[in-house]
């Protein structure tokens, strides 16, 4: 279809957002996929309703919600065990793009944890039903069938049900490692490589890495945002995702690590280049069933970023309403009163405390000289897990025969490579299962 005959197609809500953002950032609009620029948000009964809560000041019968006494009705044997937060910031709706004080709270969050932002434009963060819904999300607005997703071969194998099964995508993959860190010159090649002949392609990367645990060092993170920053000055149009679901888990284990997300350090820098931070309280408060994430644009070009991220956000809007309607009240709120604590930093310290010391025994376990003949750690300096490389035997068999023999539990990511989340384990109860992980290989040789 072409241009001309898209735009007599589409509702003419979804043309004007394509013409505002043609006018601020034609290369963000040459991102979108044939969804992404069909998105809307409807001017119906949401924008009435809001319209109508500013200015209806006798009668307000807009609301999808059943009320009473100037309220939300509510039954009791639910509100009874909700502490300290009154009906209307529980059980009602929430906008689809989310609170508005939880989505400042946030872009603060982001911008004291990260300098590199500082003086840069970036997008309000827009509330998600934790990461797995914003890389959906994500999907929706740029991902056609058969588009190119760059990742690395150490990858959480949800990305493959998200974008190759949902989405049609394509996803190819580059060697995580080079020795005892990133392999930033694989990286750029198989960035040139597949950037080379594609007008678009979209490059996904997760760090703290699961199911590696690794963080890249500051020079590494230099190199991969400036190998992004390359391609997009060579005429590829880079959707750069950043998926920092455990950002600020940082231990550096073996030398010191970045502490920044890249996102912060690639926003602003080429108009080809659309970042976009996907981050959450899921993990780094520590309340994985609350289902809070935030989407976070950074578009390329500082001087019509502000623009190109609004039109984003109303097109996100459209995606959030037509799929969930909205995020959890009731969860925004807990997330919104925990932010706003003063005793929050220190209480999240005091995990992270906990997390390092777990991190920091294993890290003196594996590379002990004496499991080399069973396994080899890969690097690891942050988040949740660790990958060892297992000798002689396939991953899945050690990984069943520790189940029936042993009763442990570990992750076969791949043919050879076996994950530990050191996150659930307590410090003494370490070297116990590296030892069982030992005999066990010993016995399958």
């Amino acid at each position: 279809m072409s241009n001309r005959d898209e735009k007599h197609s589409l509702n003419p809500l979804a043309s004007a957002l394509n013409e505002r953002l043609e006018a601020a950032g034609a290369p963000v609009l040459g991102m979108l996929s044939a969804l992404g620029r069909r998105l809307y948000f409807p001017k119906g009964i949401l924008s009435q309703s809001a319209e109508a809560s500013a200015r209806a000041h006798r009668f307000n019968a807009t609301l999808g919600i059943a009320t009473e006494r100037g309220g939300p009705m509510s039954l009791a044997s639910v509100t009874d065990h909700i502490t300290g937060i009154a009906p209307k910031d529980a059980v009602t709706y929430a906008p689809p793009a989310g609170r508005m004080d939880l989505r400042e709270r946030w872009r603060d969050k982001i911008f004291a944890e990260n300098p590199s932002l500082q003086g840069k434009r970036v997008g309000l963060p827009i509330v998600t039903s934790a990461i797995t819904h914003g890389l959906a999300l994500v999907g929706d607005l740029f991902v056609d069938p058969g588009d190119c997703i760059l990742l690395p071969d150490k990858l959480w194998g949800n990305y493959r049900l998200a974008y190759e099964v949902r989405f049609g995508a394509s996803i190819t993959t580059f060697p995580f490692y080079s020795g005892s860190g990133f392999d930033v010159d694989g990286f750029a090649a198989a960035v040139e490589q597949n950037g080379r002949g594609r007008e678009k392609l979209i490059v996904l990367l997760n760090f703290p890495n699961n199911p590696t645990g690794y963080m890249p060092t500051e020079a590494e993170g230099r190199s991969i945002v400036d190998t992004l920053v390359r391609q997009a000055e060579a005429g590829t149009r880079v959707v750069a995702i950043f998926d920092d679901a455990y950002f600020g888990l940082f231990y550096h284990l073996g030398g010191a690590s970045l502490t920044e997300s890249l996102f912060a350090m690639a926003a602003n820098r080429h108009p080809n280049l659309l970042a976009i931070r996907l981050d959450g309280a899921t993990k780094e408060l520590f309340v994985w069933g609350l289902r809070c994430g935030f989407l976070t644009f950074g578009p390329g070009d500082a001087e019509t970023a502000e623009e190109v991220a609004e039109v984003l956000d109303i097109k996100v809007r459209g995606a959030i309403r037509s799929g969930i309607s909205n995020v959890s009240q009731l969860s925004q709120s807990l997330v919104d009163r925990a932010l706003a604590s003063s005793s929050i930093e220190a209480e999240r310290k005091e995990k992270c405390e906990t997390l390092r010391a777990r991190a920091e025994k294993v890290f003196e376990v594996v590379n002990q000289p004496r499991y080399r003949e069973s396994f080899t750690p890969y690097p690891f300096n942050s988040g949740y897990f660790m990958c060892l490389d297992v000798k002689h035997v396939p991953a899945e068999q050690v990984r069943l025969h520790l189940l029936d023999e042993y009763g442990i539990g570990l992750i076969a990511t791949g043919p050879n490579d076996l994950r530990v989340a050191f996150s659930c384990l307590e410090v003494e109860q370490v070297e116990p299962l590296f030892e069982a992980l030992h005999k066990a290989i010993q016995e399958l040789v």
